[in-house]
């Protein structure tokens, strides 16, 4: 049996950088905060037992529901949701408690985006951790024409840009599109393979179309687990999260000036052996481009690893944080 989800504290909210953000925070407001940004198709939920064991270690633990997603507002302008405006939503959170620094750990999307903080705003970062997302420098040419040149049309990122088409299909039935993206990574494999060959394919649209929840014995979540997010989900629909995926060529073309390398934080990247989206070879180069990196693999893990591997993420965390940041 699966042990019990901690609860997550009582959300907070806040008028941030115009939105009304809701947050979740634990643990006693000492020393440097650490901030918890999710992913997609997520929201503050997945951190649950990173929050409880962060502040059960003595840390102040802080995960927003970023723009777009779970009880924080969710604008209609797609622009609304580039780079600068996530990374201000997470400036606009430091200004509203008061706090002049933050370590920033994010996972999935999340992670891209703590890995803007030191490039966008490096007077508010004490230190950034990226779980399973490593830092990954500016393309030559904008992403979603070389995604489309490297896999076609098809591709989930370009499928993606299409307005409305992707955002009515995951919501046409929430449950569904939840057990399909929440696997283990056996079932995290079969999302990313195409038909009878069982080619690699990156037409997660097509494989959720295929997918049958009935014969899925590789779900991660419990049933508890499950209906939050579902329940969630249902409620906001997708388009928010969407929308971040929507503004790669914006932030490709207005990040063309911003530094290439990450210097004077520490940093941590912790890598999952069995992410498909995300393979620890990506994190390869990171020590070329960072001044202060550290890196630690969990084995056995799929892409939702601080929610398939909570326990060995909490003490990678909270040892690396006790050795970098100690109260």
């Amino acid at each position: 049996m699966s042990p019990l989800a901690p609860p997550m504290p009582e959300p907070t909210f806040a008028q941030i950088n115009g939105i009304r953000m809701a947050y979740y925070e634990a643990g006693p407001r000492v020393g440097t905060p650490i901030v918890l940004c999710h992913g997609f198709p997520e929201f503050s939920y997945s951190w649950r037992w990173q929050v409880a064991a962060l502040a059960a270690a003595g840390r102040w633990v802080i995960a927003p529901d970023q723009r777009g997603y779970g009880l924080t507002e969710r604008p209609d302008a797609v622009e609304a949701y580039d780079m600068e405006h996530l990374t201000g939503d997470l400036v606009g959170l430091l200004d509203h408690l008061g706090v002049e620094k933050a370590v920033f750990c994010g996972h999935d999307w999340g992670g891209l985006v703590v890995w803007q903080m030191p490039l966008m705003h490096p007077a508010r970062v004490a230190g950034v951790v990226g779980l399973n997302t490593p830092f990954l420098p500016r393309m030559p040419v904008d992403p979603i024409t070389a995604f489309r040149h490297a896999y076609g049309e098809d591709m989930y990122i370009v499928h993606f840009q299409k307005p409305g088409v992707a955002d009515a299909q995951l919501a046409a039935d929430v449950e569904k599109t939840m057990r399909y993206f929440m696997r283990k990574p056996a079932g995290q494999q079969a999302a990313f393979t195409s038909g009878k060959d069982q080619r690699p394919s990156l037409a997660l649209q097509d494989g959720l179309a295929r997918y049958e929840p009935a014969a899925d014995d590789s779900q991660l979540l419990t049933a508890d687990e499950l209906k939050v997010f579902v329940e969630t989900f249902q409620r906001t629909g997708f388009t928010g999260g969407i929308n971040w995926y929507r503004n790669f060529v914006r932030n490709w073309e207005r990040g063309e000036h911003l530094p290439v390398r990450v210097d004077g934080v520490p940093c941590l990247m912790i890598m999952a052996e069995h992410d498909v989206v995300l393979p620890p070879s990506l994190a390869d180069r990171m020590n070329d481009q960072i001044s202060d990196l550290e890196k630690v693999l969990v084995k056995d893990s799929g892409h939702w690893t601080q929610q398939e591997k909570p326990e060995q993420v909490n003490a990678i965390l909270i040892d690396w944080l006790g050795r970098r940041f100690p109260n």
